[in-house]
């Protein structure tokens, strides 16, 4: 009875999370088989899925998400470890790394309105670049398919950058302080061994945080419903909106999860290439 004791106590989480996660799967799964809007089901075969090949707006909405999404992550990538780099020795930014923490404690649907307001309705933003001289009068944000993904982008970055920054702070602490020292001894800049010691021995930490943010940038939807709504022509649509807008504005449910079983299978593929390179590279 004592060898079942953790099972049974586990028992309830795993069910849980298995009711949430494998059973939605499954269902989207099969839905996207049929032809589904509010009559009995219909079998379709592969019939969404070809159509999602020629589909210009799906492979429009795929590009938007890798292109916000790329840079995004990037900006939080180096940003993040610029950050963890000058907090995990210093002992006065230690005391205050709470602060950074704050933007992400921030709800996305809250975080998306200040940004909506800074950058569309109150036009604040605008008026502060007019008031210091760098803008002659408004700017038309939404009219511009860059200016509408850098204000994505910004938001995205400026909420993020902590949970990028909290893991690595963390992998710079675990590291040896030994390997360091040892370094230094030898006359090696802070610089030098963060770049030569410490950045080469956090690539699988870093691989894995990217990874856990990549796949929550794929499913970006907050910012984009409140912001720009997809503008302009599309310009700004990532696969999320596209599923929303195609199971719930057109009720085409069988094609929206079509989609959404295509990008889980994408953001597999690329997760699984992108760990293994990076243990891989780390273990040599």
């Amino acid at each position: 009875m004592k060898a079942l004791l953790p099972y049974i106590l586990v028992a309830p989480a795993v069910l849980y999370l298995m009711l949430i996660t494998l059973y939605p799967g499954i269902f989207a799964i099969t839905q996207s088989f049929y032809n589904v809007k509010f009559g009995p089901w219909q079998w379709a075969g592969f019939d969404n899925y070809t159509r999602l090949m020629g589909d210009y707006q799906f492979w429009g909405a795929l590009w938007n998400t890798f292109v916000i999404g790329s840079i995004s992550l990037i900006l939080q990538c180096v940003i993040a470890l610029a950050l963890a780099f000058y907090a995990y020795r210093d002992p006065w930014v230690q005391g205050w790394r709470i602060i950074f923490l704050i933007p992400m404690l921030f709800m996305p649907s809250a975080v998306a309105f200040i940004y909506k307001l800074a950058f569309l309705d109150a036009r604040v933003v605008a008026d502060l670049f007019i008031r210091v001289g760098l803008l002659d009068g408004n700017v038309a944000w939404q009219s511009s398919t860059w200016l509408s993904r850098m204000i994505l982008i910004i938001a995205d970055v400026w909420q993020w950058t902590p949970f990028l920054f909290i893991i690595f702070v963390a992998g710079l602490q675990a590291q040896d302080e030994e390997v360091e020292e040892a370094a230094r001894l030898d006359g090696a800049s802070w610089y030098a061994i963060f770049w030569n010691i410490s950045l080469p021995m956090m690539k699988p930490i870093i691989a894995v945080a990217l990874i856990l943010r990549a796949i929550d940038i794929t499913t970006m939807f907050t910012n984009v419903f409140i912001i720009t709504k997809g503008g302009p022509a599309f310009g700004t649509e990532t696969i999320s909106y596209f599923i929303y807008r195609t199971g719930f504005k057109f009720f085409n449910f069988g094609y929206a999860s079509a989609a959404s079983v295509i990008m889980l299978i994408i953001t597999i593929i690329i997760a699984q290439f992108v760990v293994k390179r990076a243990f891989v590279s780390a273990r040599t």
